[in-house]
């Protein structure tokens, strides 16, 4: 995944996470489905900005940055506490 297909599954999945909220809003949904999905949108973010990190990082010293890989979610999350 280049960097711009990246940013735009950031953009997608940001939209969405607005769109849940709205949806809570107007009583189209529970409390309980907004927060699991919300949960699953911010995994998801939190592994696109890593890749997104790793590759820049890769091109700041000469790598091909086409060499990261999407880590997964559980270790992107254990990395972050």
């Amino acid at each position: 995944m280049r960097d711009n297909e990246i940013l735009t599954r950031i953009s997608a999945l940001v939209a969405e996470e607005h769109e849940l909220r709205g949806r809570l809003s107007a009583g189209e949904l529970t409390s309980e489905e907004e927060n699991a999905r919300v949960r699953e949108l911010e995994e998801a973010l939190d592994q696109c900005w890593d890749l997104l990190r790793r590759r820049r990082a890769m091109r700041s010293v000469g790598e091909n940055p086409d060499d990261a890989a999407a880590r997964p979610a559980s270790e992107v999350e254990d990395y972050q506490q």
